[in-house]
């Protein structure tokens, strides 16, 4: 009997277990799942309004991010700024020559001047904080007193102020920088072509020539009594292009060259002779004292171009680049098959925004060429 009933208990727990194994589970007893909640796509962030630009004198200055107004600090820099961004111009640093009419825009002769930095220096900090200008940019030879006249400048006028370097070989480079410095890598990138192009032809048109360099000087003033010096700043082209005999012992650092008198010309007797604009070629040879000289008596001499701007430098900017093109072609014809109207013309097109009417060529280079 004890038995049957433990045998009744064991079927009785195995239906149980069965029945417990075949339950649906409820589904209130389910886990619940929480979905993550997707994040929130973050706000985009807005745009930083300064940027620090590292300048060619190795300072660092906090600039606007979007730069839309300039002041050069001078003409060497106000040529180059012209060129690749004339519409930031909110004033000047040197006023416009007359040579400067037919080839400028009136809307850019007839901004504000403002006095410049260095030569005159006439900086009229006052004018200057009217015109609002986001940046001062100067352009130009390294200077030892580059970073302290940059310091000084900015804590002067509160107004960030950048140096960029620039000589012939640099120039493409000085594009490059300004082109990022004022968003304009593009027109940058133009302006620095054709300067490598230029630049780099004349050098090797020039390794051809070695040795056989035309024994020139370059002549100013009213008298023709100053001279630019060579291994001076602004003899660099005329130095590049022919054997500068004028040597001196204290190269001047300023346009006007160095004075000099008419027995030391007479001794160093130059083969060929540049006069700068509004110096004495017209008259040279009616003079007994310059008559003498070989490059008189033979007829070979000539005068620089100049508008808006002078050819061979006055201020030494990428104007010379036009120097290139024509005085190398001038001195060493053989060497030259490039095209140089066409190259002149393409010069006034890019960096002055100017097409050339052949009147206005014509009256640039009446008195560049030698007579055939």
């Amino acid at each position: 009997m004890k038995k049957l009933i433990a045998l009744l208990l064991v079927f009785t727990m195995m239906f149980s277990l069965m029945a417990c194994g075949t339950q649906q589970p409820d589904p209130t007893d389910a886990p619940v799942v929480t979905e993550t909640p997707t994040e929130a796509t973050p706000e985009t962030e807005a745009a930083p309004t300064t940027v620090v630009f590292t300048d060619d004198l190795g300072r660092e200055v906090e600039l606007p991010a979007a730069i839309e107004r300039i002041v050069p600090t001078g003409p060497l820099s106000q040529i180059i700024l012209y060129a690749i961004a004339p519409d930031m111009f909110v004033g000047l640093a040197a006023k416009w020559y007359s040579t400067a009419e037919g080839f400028i825009p009136e809307e850019y002769l007839n901004l504000p001047f403002l006095g410049q930095l260095y030569n005159t220096a006439d900086l009229n900090v006052e004018e200057l904080a009217l015109a609002d200008p986001q940046v001062i940019i100067d352009i130009g030879q390294t200077m030892s007193s580059g970073t302290e006249d940059m310091d000084n400048l900015q804590a002067q006028t509160n107004i960030p102020s950048v140096f960029a370097s620039a000589t012939l070989e640099t120039m493409p480079q000085t594009f490059r920088t300004l082109g990022k410095l004022l968003g304009r890598e593009e027109k940058a990138e133009e302006l620095a072509q054709f300067c490598e192009r230029v630049y780099s032809r004349t050098t090797s048109i020039m390794e051809q020539v070695g040795d056989n360099k035309v024994n020139a000087m370059y002549i100013l003033g009213e008298e023709g009594l100053n001279v630019l010096a060579k291994d001076s700043y602004h003899s660099e082209l005329i130095d590049m292009l022919t054997n500068n005999i004028a040597v001196v012992d204290s190269p001047s650092s300023k346009g006007s060259g160095n004075a000099v008198t008419m027995e030391q010309i007479a001794l160093w007797n130059p083969d060929f002779i540049l006069f700068a604009p509004d110096s004495i070629y017209e008259t040279a040879a009616e003079m007994d004292t310059w008559s003498e000289i070989s490059a008189i008596a033979k007829g070979n001499y000539i005068e620089v171009p100049e508008g808006p701007h002078n050819w061979m430098g006055t201020p030494p900017a990428v104007q010379r680049y036009l120097g290139m093109i024509w005085l190398t072609a001038e001195l060493y014809p053989e060497y030259c098959d490039y095209d140089v109207k066409a190259e002149i013309y393409e010069y006034y097109e890019l960096f002055y925004g100017c097409e050339l009417t052949e009147e206005q060529y014509s009256n640039l280079t009446a008195n560049a060429f030698l007579a055939d």
